[in-house]
C-alpha cells in the first residue's frame, strides 16, 4: 500500500537565487466549450462549492446530481453558444487580456501577473504550482470582483488556502478583498459609460445591474449589497446623475429563495409599462463581458423591455480592455504590494549569500 505524502514535492532550490513576486488575477471561470458535456463539468464544480449554495450539503448534492446536472447543461450550452467567439469564451478572453496588460505594466519591476479561474481552467492551484516552480515567494491574490461577497471573493481565497494546506513552504500571501469604491475603478466605469454615450447617445435612464445573491447573505453579514450601492452612488456622482436618472437592481436569480431586490428583468418590464421609451443598462460589478452580460442583459432583458413597449435599449459593455481599467488594476495592486521588495537582490549580494550557504555544507 502506497501512502501519498501530505505535502506536494518542493521545487529544487539553489542558494542565492532571486526571490520573485507575482500577482494572481482571479475570475470566476468558464466552461471549455459551449457544449453540454463541458457545461456539466463546469457546473458540477461551480455548484458544488458550499460558498455558492448554502443549503444542507446532502440535500443539495441530491438535487444537483439528480436534477440540475441532468437538465441544465444542455440549456446553458445553447446560451453559451450564442455569445462564444472564435477566440473562445468572452470572459476568458477579456480576463486574459486584462492580466496580460497588467503584466506589461509591472514588467519593468519584475512582477509576474498570471490569470487563474476559480472554476475551470487555468485552476488556482495549477497557477500557484507553476509560480512556485518559477521561484515565486510572494503572491498577491487579486480577484476580478470589485464588490466583496462570500460567494465569490471568499471562494477564491478558499482555493488558495486549500493549495497552501498541501504546500510545505508557503509563499507570503496577500489578498485584495474589494475595491468597490476605489477612485480609479470608479473613474474607469465613468469613462466607459461616457464613451458609450458619445458614440450611441444618452438614453432617458441608466440602469445599473449587479449580480444577485440570496437575501439571507445580507442578513448573515455579507457586505456585498452595501458595496454595490456604494459603487452605484459614487458612479452616479462621477456622471453627475440625479437619483431620478439611474436605478440599481440585481440580476441572475437562481432557485426559489428570495434574492436581493429589485430584480433586473421585472424592473425593466415595469419601467417600460410605465412609459419609459429608452434606457441604457450597465453591469458595474462585472469587469469582463460574459454570459450574464452578453446573453442575459444584452439579449434577454432587452427583449423584455421591447416586449413591454420600450423602444430604444442600449447595453453598455463591461470595462474589458479599457486603458483606465488596466491603470486602475495597477493602482490597486501597487497599494497592496507596498512594502514588498520587488527588485531582485544585487548580483554580488546573491553570490555572497550562496557562497556562505555552500561553506556551511549546502548541496547547491
Amino acid at each position: 500500500m502506497t501512502i501519498e505524502p501530505r505535502f506536494a514535492q518542493e521545487p529544487d532550490y539553489t542558494h542565492g537565487q532571486a526571490s520573485r513576486t507575482a500577482i494572481v488575477y482571479c475570475n470566476l471561470g468558464t466552461p471549455d466549450a459551449p457544449t453540454a458535456p463541458a457545461l456539466r463539468r463546469y457546473l458540477a464544480e461551480f455548484l458544488s462549492d458550499p460558498r455558492v449554495v448554502e443549503i444542507p450539503r446532502f440535500l443539495w448534492l441530491l438535487i444537483l446530481h439528480g436534477i440540475i446536472l441532468r437538465v441544465r447543461p444542455a440549456k446553458s450550452a445553447q446560451k453559451y453558444a450564442s455569445i462564444w467567439t472564435q477566440e473562445g469564451s468572452p470572459l476568458k478572453v477579456w480576463s486574459q487580456r486584462q492580466a496580460d496588460a497588467l503584466h506589461d505594466k509591472w514588467l519593468g519591476q519584475g512582477v509576474q501577473v498570471r490569470l487563474a479561474m476559480r472554476y475551470g481552467s487555468p485552476a488556482v492551484a495549477h497557477v500557484l504550482d507553476e509560480l512556485k516552480q518559477a521561484g515565486v515567494t510572494r503572491v498577491l491574490v487579486l480577484p476580478a470582483y470589485p464588490q466583496y461577497s462570500a460567494t465569490t471573493t471568499a471562494s477564491v481565497f478558499d482555493a488558495v488556502y486549500a493549495w497552501a494546506l498541501r504546500t510545505r513552504r508557503v509563499p507570503e500571501l496577500r489578498f485584495v478583498n474589494n475595491y468597490h469604491d476605489h477612485p480609479a475603478y470608479i473613474a474607469a466605469l465613468a469613462d466607459n459609460i461616457r464613451r458609450h454615450w458619445q458614440t450611441h447617445g444618452r438614453k432617458e435612464l441608466l440602469v445599473m445591474s449587479f449580480h444577485g445573491v440570496p437575501e439571507r447573505t445580507l442578513k448573515l453579514g455579507d457586505p456585498y449589497h452595501c458595496e454595490c450601492h456604494k459603487t452605484a452612488r459614487l458612479l452616479a456622482h462621477a456622471l453627475d446623475l440625479s437619483k431620478e436618472e439611474y436605478r440599481v437592481c440585481f440580476q441572475s436569480r437562481f432557485g426559489k429563495a428570495k434574492w436581493l431586490e429589485p430584480y433586473t428583468e421585472p424592473t425593466v418590464r415595469e419601467l417600460a409599462r410605465a412609459g419609459l421609451k429608452s434606457m441604457d443598462i450597465v453591469c458595474p460589478g462585472f469587469v469582463s463581458d460574459c454570459l450574464e452580460t452578453l446573453e442575459e442583459i444584452a439579449m434577454e432583458v432587452k427583449e423584455a423591455f421591447i416586449e413591454e413597449g420600450g423602444q430604444t435599449y442600449g447595453y453598455i459593455p463591461c470595462l474589458n480592455d479599457n486603458p483606465l481599467w488596466v491603470q486602475a488594476l495597477q493602482e490597486i495592486s501597487t497599494t497592496h504590494l507596498s512594502g514588498w521588495p520587488l527588485q531582485a537582490l544585487p548580483a554580488d549580494q546573491a553570490l555572497a549569500s550562496r557562497e556562505a550557504a555552500l561553506a556551511m555544507g549546502a548541496d547547491n
